[in-house]
């Protein structure tokens, strides 16, 4: 039996290429996400001025070092008007930023999976 060498002269790493594609990528994907959620919440929220309706956006965000993507609004009376459903709404209901995530998780995973495979 013959003894076989190999030599191998140079060795290329590409894992932070392939790091900097996930991340990306990732980003896309969450940006995606976070306008899915941002136009159902828009869909449901109550509207009296529409100043509310018109203050909800995403933007990226960091959080403990991971990336995320933040969806809400800086409007004052907002938080009042997510969780307190105590209160009649006339057009839209409470809980329109939770159900704009929660109601389309299956829409959600198929955004993410094209982002995330393209």
């Amino acid at each position: 039996m013959a003894d076989v060498t190999i030599t191998i002269d140079h060795v290329e790493s590409h894992v932070d290429e392939i790091i900097k594609e996930i991340n990306e990528k990732t980003k896309k994907a969450l940006s995606l996400m976070g306008e899915t959620v941002e136009k159902y919440a828009k869909s449901d929220c109550p509207v009296d001025t529409g100043r509310l309706r018109n203050s909800l956006m995403h933007e990226a965000g960091d959080y403990d070092g991971d990336p995320c993507e933040y969806v809400g609004s800086d409007v004052e009376y907002s938080p009042y008007v997510e969780f307190i459903d105590r209160y009649h709404h006339p057009v839209g209901k409470a809980h329109f930023l939770r159900d704009g995530a929660q109601n389309h998780i299956e829409e959600l995973k198929e955004v993410a999976t094209a982002a995330l495979g393209s």
